[in-house]
C-alpha cells in the first residue's frame, strides 16, 4: 500500500466539511512546496572569495580612534 492510497482511505472516512479543510490544506502545502523549490532554483550559491575585502579598510587608524565620540557625551 502506498502512502497515497493510505491517505485516500483515511480521507474517505471523513465528513464533507473536513474533506474540504483537508483539500485546502493540501493546496496550501503544494503551493509552499512549489515556492521553496523555485527559490532554491533561483538563488545559486555565491562563492566567497578570499581577500575580496582587501584595500577597503584604511590603516593605520587615527590617533583618536579609541576616544569617545562627541555625539555620545550626554550618555556618559
Amino acid at each position: 500500500m502506498t502512502i497515497e492510497t493510505a491517505i485516500l482511505k483515511n480521507v474517505e472516512k471523513l465528513p464533507d466539511s473536513v474533506k474540504q479543510a483537508v483539500f485546502l490544506y493540501t493546496e496550501f502545502l503544494a503551493s509552499q512546496y512549489a515556492e521553496e523549490t523555485n527559490e532554491e532554483e533561483k538563488t545559486p550559491a555565491k562563492r566567497r572569495l578570499a581577500g575580496s575585502m582587501k584595500g577597503t579598510f584604511i590603516l593605520p587608524l587615527s590617533d583618536n580612534f579609541d576616544e569617545p565620540l562627541e555625539d555620545f557625551e550626554e550618555y556618559m
